[in-house]
């Protein structure tokens, strides 16, 4: 049987104004040049922004990694950016590292997420886009959605789930990867995934292999060296039948955690869910964002989507982050709103130590 795939690939290629959101001209090229692609390269495809991020939400049969499908995405991404430039859009191309497409566009730049799987006689799937924050904003989210049965009923009640899953945890600092089978390894998995910065989840799976959850792990400032903006991570999430009910996956965003990013990349803010129509980063850059559009999967045709934030049931969360807004907004330049200094490591603060690196004395004995 042909299997689906379904390939999640964003990038800021220009805002307005300064880091806000994606254009509406941007999204319309997009739009045209992935319906173009239907039929030959593609099934199917949906465009849409979460705050300055461009996302390419498309389904084929080629699978994951392939150059076709990261190419199309990769010329999609450079024409807009030309017309960023065109309108003088904040920030047009930066998150394109490269002159040129070499076959991936891992590596290049651009957030991915890709799941490849035999579509069951019903296929729900869940695209979650974040905006202002780093790839480890998901590990509490997944952990809390494949492993704790106080938050996913699920692993108790229902049979299928009872060996629990696997997850694949990547190190992007030292770009090496682990296996962690829950419930038997819950408590190591957490000494890692603990520490977001470094340690990210990247998929989910059943013990038997089959997918159920696949993030972006890129992190700009580890590629380009110096600070390009946040990674503004994608995650794909499967739902139902053997895996976690759609109520189970979203139910984890009603608490509101803190996360990595907000404005300049440097501080730790609540993560804000919203429907589609709020994801316009502004209060002081943010507070971080994330949205959640919901499929059915029929034949790689996308059915929807459902905007799952979009519902009051989310409004005291809401509330809730803007109250923890203001109360680390009020620390100012101080930790813990501000980043720790290793974190800090791959902002522009370098920028300023450098000034001030010949003015330091020692201390007298």
């Amino acid at each position: 049987m042909v299997k689906t795939t379904v390939s999640v690939i964003k990038a800021d290629v220009g805002s307005f104004p300064g880091h806000s959101r994606t254009h509406p001209k941007l999204l319309e090229v997009a739009a045209r040049r992935l319906k173009e692609a239907e039929g030959s390269t593609i099934i199917d495809s949906y465009v849409t922004h979460c705050g300055d991020d461009l996302e390419l939400i498309m389904t084929h049969t080629k699978g994951e990694d392939n150059e076709e499908i990261h190419k199309l995405a990769w010329d999609i991404f450079m024409e807009c950016a030309e017309l960023a430039k065109e309108m003088k859009l904040y920030g047009a191309g930066q998150d394109l590292l490269a002159d040129a497409f070499s076959g991936n566009v891992k590596g290049m730049g651009p957030g991915v997420a890709e799941m490849e799987f035999e579509e069951r006689g019903s296929d729900p799937v869940l695209v979650f886009m974040a905006d202002k924050t780093e790839p480890g904003a998901w590990n509490y989210f997944l952990y809390k959605i494949f492993a704790d049965p106080f938050s996913t009923s699920g692993l108790v009640i229902d049979p299928s789930m009872h060996q629990g899953f696997t997850f694949e945890v990547h190190d992007v600092m030292e770009k090496r990867r682990i296996l962690f089978n829950t419930p038997e390894e819950s408590y190591s998995l957490l000494a890692y995934i603990g520490a977001p910065s470094r340690y990210v989840i990247k998929y989910v799976r059943k013990k038997d292999g089959t997918v159920g959850a696949s993030t972006s792990t890129q992190r700009l400032n580890l590629m380009a060296g110096r600070y390009v903006g946040k990674d503004d991570p994608v995650m794909v999430v499967r739902a139902q039948s053997g895996f976690p009910a759609v109520g189970e996956v979203i139910d984890p965003f009603r608490t509101p955690i803190l996360v990595a990013g907000w404005m300049r990349g440097s501080h730790h803010g609540p993560f804000m869910p919203v429907g589609v129509g709020d994801a316009n980063c502004t209060a002081f850059d943010g507070p971080p964002r994330v949205i959640c559009l919901g499929f059915q999967v029929n034949n790689g045709k996308l059915i929807g989507p459902a905007d799952m934030f979009d519902d009051p049931a989310f409004d005291r969360v809401r509330d809730r982050c803007c109250e923890l807004s203001d109360v680390l907004r009020a620390h100012g330049p101080f930790e813990p709103h501000r980043l720790s200094l290793e974190e800090m490591e791959y902002t522009t603060l370098p920028g300023v130590e450098k000034q001030f690196k010949d003015r330091w004395e020692d201390l007298p004995e």
